[in-house]
């Protein structure tokens, strides 16, 4: 059911996703193309904002700023998921696997180098200080608008 607080950490969320890939965007390899990625965090910033944090609501403030934490992992989580796979794939397409096992740990090699680059100060610094004032905001949006 629509509940004010999804539908205001589903719009956090987006917006926290985009300035994270913002940062994160630089960061990448010169040869790696980004046309994808902005959109599909969006899109993913929405899902787990609706679905994980805008459920989690109506206990108190310190544990929507948890949850809050919680969502911005996750959302950094299927974020790598969507993005080495989606890699994976071109490569694979391009014969670069010797067979499906090969392809998969290659999709893994790739998640593992993926988040190794998102250990950078300014990218944690924006997700779990982004993640922990959505959570608080969406307490707030849940408590004035229930």
């Amino acid at each position: 059911m629509p509940t004010a607080a999804k539908l205001v950490a589903a719009a956090l969320f987006a917006v926290l996703g985009a300035a994270a890939v913002r940062i994160y965007g630089p960061l990448l390899p010169e040869a790696t193309p980004l046309g994808g990625l902005l959109p599909s965090v969006v899109v993913i910033g929405l899902l787990c904002g609706w679905l994980l944090m805008g459920r989690s609501t109506g206990v108190s403030y310190g544990v929507a700023m948890g949850n809050g934490i919680s969502t911005g992992v996750a959302v950094g989580f299927w974020m790598l998921v969507l993005w080495s796979g989606v890699e994976m794939i071109e490569r694979s397409t391009k014969m670069r696997y010797d067979g499906p096992l090969d392809a998969v740990l290659g999709g893994l090699g790739l998640m593992v180098e993926y988040a190794t680059l998102m250990l950078n100060a300014p990218f944690v610094a924006v997700v779990l200080i982004g993640s922990a004032v959505a959570g608080f905001v969406t307490e707030a949006a849940a408590r004035r608008w229930s």
